[in-house]
């Protein structure tokens, strides 16, 4: 990608990494709304080992709009793209956690994703979705964007949604996952260092950490969970977790560049 080249036209020019991150996920399963009495409380931090890894760069004569997308770049002719972004004290941001397979809980609100390209950039790095329920990405540049989303893993790749020439006012789509996919990747197709990710929920248990890697997730009700703690480019990792009545459960994760 850019210095490394962005040549995936095979792929009808998306980048996905979905096969190097070991995200195999499970079928959704209902889930139940019910009184949570005593609920306890999940938080932690999320923190990187080491140095962060560079920027990817991409030379901005190869693509167009160059001056109106350059004009967040490197001086030096390049626009980077940071997929890992990491807070003073190291503490990880754009991490999901997610508690899974519980089935009964607080009330599941509709998560209506919204993205939003500007300078040409998707905001934010990282948005929780759902089946079934919409995504609007809302153009704020004077350019188009060729919007294209895509899972991808063994099995093969499937369009999530796809949006020639995106407009001012945008577009929702219906977000539609299949083979028990979670995760998929958007970039726009005419300036390819405009990328995001989205993961689909199927309960209320969740959190995206911030720029010093911290999460809490509320309300649960007590019991052990399996909880995933994933990111984009550093992949996944799982950890049991005892939540009691009204008592809070810190867990602390770390990841290392790869």
């Amino acid at each position: 990608m850019g210095k490394r080249r962005v040549t995936r036209a095979a792929m009808v020019s998306c980048a996905v990494f979905l096969g190097l991150l070991g995200v195999q996920s499970q079928e959704l399963r209902a889930y139940e709304v019910q009184p949570v009495s005593s609920g306890g409380m999940l938080q932690g931090t999320v923190k990187l080992k080491g140095e962060a890894p560079a920027p990817k760069q991409f030379e901005l004569r190869r693509y167009p709009d160059r001056t109106f997308c350059g004009a967040l770049s490197d001086g030096s002719g390049y626009r980077l793209l940071r997929e890992v972004n990491v807070g003073q004290a190291g503490g990880l941001k754009d991490v999901v956690v997610v508690i899974e397979d519980i089935s009964q809980g607080k009330p599941f609100a509709a998560v209506e994703a919204q993205v939003e390209a500007n300078v040409c950039q998707f905001f934010p790095f990282v948005t929780i979705v759902a089946q079934q329920q919409g995504i609007t990405v809302t153009n704020r540049d004077p350019v188009f964007h060729d919007i294209q989303g895509y899972t991808y893993d063994q099995a093969g790749i499937d369009i999530v949604l796809h949006r020639p020439s995106l407009k001012a006012t945008g577009t929702t789509e219906m977000v539609k996952l299949v083979k028990g996919r979670k995760v998929f990747t958007m970039q726009c197709g005419m300036h390819p260092y405009m990328q995001n990710w989205g993961y689909a929920v199927d309960n209320p248990y969740y959190a995206v950490t911030d720029l010093e890697g911290t999460f809490s997730i509320g309300d649960l009700p007590p019991g052990t969970y399996k909880v995933r703690v994933w990111h984009p480019v550093l992949g996944v990792q799982e950890h049991p977790v005892t939540v009691t009545a009204g008592g809070a459960t810190t867990l602390e994760v770390s990841f290392e560049d790869k």
